[in-house]
Formats: C-alpha cells, structure tokens, sequence
C-alpha cells in the first residue's frame, strides 16, 4: 500500500511537471497576465487547475495500479517457476522474459546435475561403507579362528593329553594329583581365553547407549564372568557416533588383551575429560610385556587401538614394563558446542535425504 502511494504521488509530480513544461512553452514565462486563465475559467465549478491536479493524482492512480499488478503477476510467475526448480522435467512458458527463462532452464539443469551426483556419491559411499564392514568382519573372523586355534584348543589338546596319560595307566601315577590340578589351571586359562575373546563378538554399535552407558554395562558384565577386580571411572562425554564406536572398539581389544595375556587380578579404566580433551586409559597390573618382542596377537590388539585412534584423530600411548603392568591410553580432542551441532544438523539432512530417496524409490516400484 505505501509503494501505491509512493508512485502514485511520484507519477502525479511527473506529470504535473509536464503540464506546466507545455504550459510554460504556450504561454511563456508564468504571470498573472498569461496564466489566469488556469484559475479563471470553470468547468462545473471547479477550477482548471484543480481539476489538472485531480485528473493527473487519478491517472497516476491507475498507472500506479496497473504497474504493481503486473508486478505482483511476474513475481508469482517467477516464484511458481523458482518452487519447480527441484524438479526434474521442468517447463518454462513463453510468458517468462527470455533471460528468465535461460538463467531458470540452467539453474534447473545444475540443480539436476548435483542431484545425480549425490546420489552416486551416497550410493558409493554406501556401498564402500558395506565393503569396509565385510572386510572387517571376515579378518575379525580370521583373527579369531587363529587364535582359537593357537591358544583355547591347544590348551584343551594339552590338557586332553595329560588326562588321557592319567586314565591310560591302570594305577594312578604318584603326580596324578599335581597333573589334575595343571590340567584344572589350563581349562581355567581356556575358559578365560574363551572370555575375553567373546569379547570381540559384541556388536559394534551402541545402539541407543551412550559410550558412558556401553563400557558400564560391558564393565558389569565382566564382573560377573572374570575373576578380576575391575574400578572404573567414567564420566558423560558429548562424542561423535563414530569416535564412540571407536572408543568402545578400544576399551574391548584392552581389556580382552589384560584378561587373556596380562595375568592381571586389578583393571582400572577411565573415561574422563579433561583441557577439551576426551581420554580413555585402561590400566593393569598385570606381568607386562617387552614392547619390541611382544606376540603375534599382543602386536595385533596394539596395531588395531592404534589404527582406531589415529582414524578419529586422537593420540595413543602403549606403555608396558614388564613384572609391573600396561597402560592403555587414548585423547581424542573434543569439538565445540557449534561444530557438533552443525555436525549433527548435516547428518540429520543427510539421512532425511537418504530417506527420501528410498521413499521415492519405493513410490517408483510400485
């Protein structure tokens, strides 16, 4: 309403300006000689001059008029055009000025062409991420049929063996007592070693947990099947889903590595922050190990917490001593309140548009 008024007085001045132009080059210079007739002569009693100045304010009014509604017609032409641009086929009339139509017809094609792309970028990542899971999942596979090849049957062979010496004689030999109680201690180890590698078949995620939560629970369940005194202090820490994942991933290959190797009977695991830094320390005091002669699976529980820290950015520290124990730790630095946020937004467009991707998809099959 306040642009109405504002052309139709703009109008008005130009117009009135043009009257008095023809007026001033009829007449000349304006004086009462030359001029009276504008204010002397009536038409239905109403001076010329006023009814000059009352015709040009309702000219104006109309042009004023007319100039927004084909205003307001191009802006809802152009924002009907602008609200299809996401669409795949769109059709520009020809009622549309031809820069108008060029600049939407590109815009719709690099709408289209961003849109492929992601995509295909959604779809490869997809399926690396699947490829990476595989992969995993079958070394994981490996690595624990290994071990349970070098270290519970072997025990379980070693122990079958020395029972089948014990029942094979017809009197029991004067060291069947001593050979009983070895042959109990590496069933002990084995059912220890069984532990601690089901440890590892835990599934990754945490499910609706917090890391918090997960490594509690994991401590409490520990504690019922080990013969181990576990302290803990853990503390809530706001952490990216993956830097969780991975967190948890490292507290077990620790702890499965201590019940298995260590011989430890104390465990103290932490989970502080502490200086924008979240830090993870599992401690033992266990028998140790030489860090440059250390086994074939010590070195690969190591080689895993190392590569986990350094893929979400932290830095680890391995400090054992043999006859005194090891120390696990991971720092991983914490982001700022904004960056998580603005993290979390992007993750939440990214899977709402994955969803709508599969919900178009589903719409498209059907």
């Amino acid at each position: 309403m306040i642009s109405l008024i504002f052309r139709t007085f703009t109008i008005s001045l130009i117009i009135l300006g043009m009257f008095f132009g023809l007026f001033y080059l009829l007449y000349g210079v304006p004086n009462e000689t030359t001029w009276s007739p504008i204010w002397e002569n009536y038409y239905n009693e109403l001076p010329l001059f006023a009814i000059i100045v009352i015709g040009t304010f309702i000219i104006s009014f109309f042009i004023s008029l007319w100039w927004m509604i084909v205003e307001k017609s191009k802006e809802f032409t152009t924002l009907h055009y602008v609200k299809q641009l996401a669409e795949p086929e769109l059709t520009v009339k020809r009622n549309v000025s031809y820069p108008l139509r060029k600049a939407l017809i590109e815009t719709n094609e690099l709408i289209e062409t961003q849109r492929k792309s992601l995509q295909r970028l959604s779809n490869e990542k997809a399926e690396a991420s699947d490829k990476i899971i595989q992969e995993r999942i079958i070394a994981e596979r490996q690595r624990l049929a290994r071990e349970l090849h070098d270290s519970v049957s072997q025990q379980l062979f070693a122990a079958s063996m020395l029972l089948s010496s014990i029942t094979e004689t017809e009197t029991p030999p004067d060291n069947a007592k001593h050979t009983l109680i070895q042959i109990e201690k590496m069933v002990q180890q084995a059912q220890l070693e069984m532990r601690a590698l089901l440890l590892h078949l835990r599934p990754i995620a945490l499910k609706n947990n917090t890391l918090a939560q997960g490594l509690k629970e994991l401590i409490n369940e520990l504690k019922q099947k080990v013969n181990v005194e576990i302290e803990y202090e853990i503390e809530e820490i706001q952490l990216s889903k993956a830097e969780e994942d991975h967190l948890f991933r490292i507290a077990q290959e620790a702890l499965s590595n201590t019940l298995r190797h260590a011989k430890a009977t104390e465990v103290e695991l932490l989970l502080i922050e502490r200086d924008q830094l979240a830090i993870l320390r599992i401690q033992d005091n266990g028998r140790g190990f030489d860090m440059n002669k250390e086994s074939n699976t010590t070195s690969y529980g190591l080689r895993n917490i190392a590569e986990r820290a350094v893929e979400i950015g932290g830095k680890y520290k391995i400090v054992s001593v043999p006859g005194e124990g090891t120390i696990v730790e991971v720092k991983v630095p914490l982001k700022a309140q904004d960056e998580m946020e603005e993290k979390i937004s992007l993750d939440e467009i990214r899977e709402k548009h994955l969803m709508e991707q599969k919900n178009s998809g589903g719409e498209s099959d059907d």
